[in-house]
């Protein structure tokens, strides 16, 4: 029911920035969570940041904690992902996704509504 659409991949050097956007068709309850995951080729798809819609509650892997930033526009239906200090590892396709339990939040099975996906690549 909910379409999402994911926008703002490309292809940068090491130590450089991307903003991701996730536009939703409608907004969510307010214990709805949206999320970001990456995937990798060979790779299982693996969390990157969470923000409950409602009172912007976020919750980040180690791995990109202190570099991305996740944020939303409410009257946009729009989720962000800031990506500073860009690392090669970084390097995958980026998808939002949408959790109606409010739980769970870095794991991939709570997400019931995924974007198509939009590809970073950070070279070294």
């Amino acid at each position: 029911q909910v379409q999402l659409v994911e926008s703002g991949g490309g292809s940068v050097q090491a130590g450089g920035s991307l903003r991701l956007s996730c536009a939703a068709s409608e907004s969510t309850f307010s214990n709805y969570v949206m999320g970001w995951f990456r995937q990798a080729p060979g790779k299982e798809r693996e969390f990157v940041a969470a923000i409950r819609w409602s009172g912007g509650s976020t919750s980040y892997a180690d791995s990109v904690k202190g570099r991305f930033t996740i944020s939303r526009d409410n009257a946009k239906n729009t989720v962000y992902l800031q990506m500073n200090s860009l690392k090669p590892e970084d390097t995958a396709v980026y998808y939002c996704g949408t959790n109606f339990y409010g739980s769970g939040w870095s794991n991939v099975h709570q997400y019931r509504y995924w974007g198509q996906g939009t590809q970073v690549t950070v070279s070294s």
